[in-house]
């Protein structure tokens, strides 16, 4: 065909383009007014939702960061609720305290492992707590006997309160090295 008759094709048929310029006209006809709109509309979406996160994350910022955590003064029972010469276990998951009462009185021990902060085990027949992770032992009392412990258990205060029963408060710890469980609320007599 040549030039000529391409011209007078184009002429006759309004719809039909040349050969040649097909490939040029396809590359144009490619964006139609519909996906325009289409593309601007999910740019549009993809642009709200990002400023959304950033806004959200901004209003993260206002508020603290709170770490919930048990009460850390709590009421333990009555005295009369311990044996005497024994090591009471009920508080040591809630809490993290044993509860001991010899033939003077009542103390509170944490229940933390002053080596790496393991929790070690109380072995009734052994008569003594025993750290799983790296063989720290500890007497009844708390003092440190074995193991790489550096010193012994910490004692919590524990008090008596108005009503009879024994209180147990985690905020204020007696450390035997320091000669702090002589103090009256590091040691309960009943």
């Amino acid at each position: 065909m040549t030039d000529l008759e391409i011209k007078k094709s184009a002429t006759k048929d309004p719809g039909r383009r040349p050969p040649a310029a097909l490939g040029k006209a396809d590359s144009v006809d490619q964006i139609t007014r519909r996906s325009f709109f289409s593309w601007l509309s999910i740019g549009w979406l993809a642009f709200i939702a990002a400023t959304g996160g950033f806004f959200t994350m901004m209003l993260r910022f206002f508020f603290p960061n709170v770490l919930f955590e048990p009460v850390q003064t709590f009421r333990a029972g009555f005295p009369e609720d311990y044996t005497i010469g024994e090591v009471d276990l009920r508080w040591k998951d809630k809490y993290g305290v044993w509860i001991v009462r010899n033939e003077e009185g009542i103390y509170a021990l944490s229940t933390t492992c002053t080596h790496l902060g393991c929790t070690p085990n109380w072995l009734i027949s052994e008569q003594k707590f025993k750290c799983p992770c790296h063989g720290s032992g500890f007497f009844k009392t708390g003092i440190n006997f074995e193991g790489p412990a550096p010193r012994p258990l910490e004692r919590y205060k524990i008090i008596l309160a108005d009503d009879g029963q024994v209180i147990v408060d985690k905020t204020k710890k007696f450390q035997q090295e320091k000669g702090q469980w002589g103090d009256p609320e590091a040691f309960m007599k009943v």
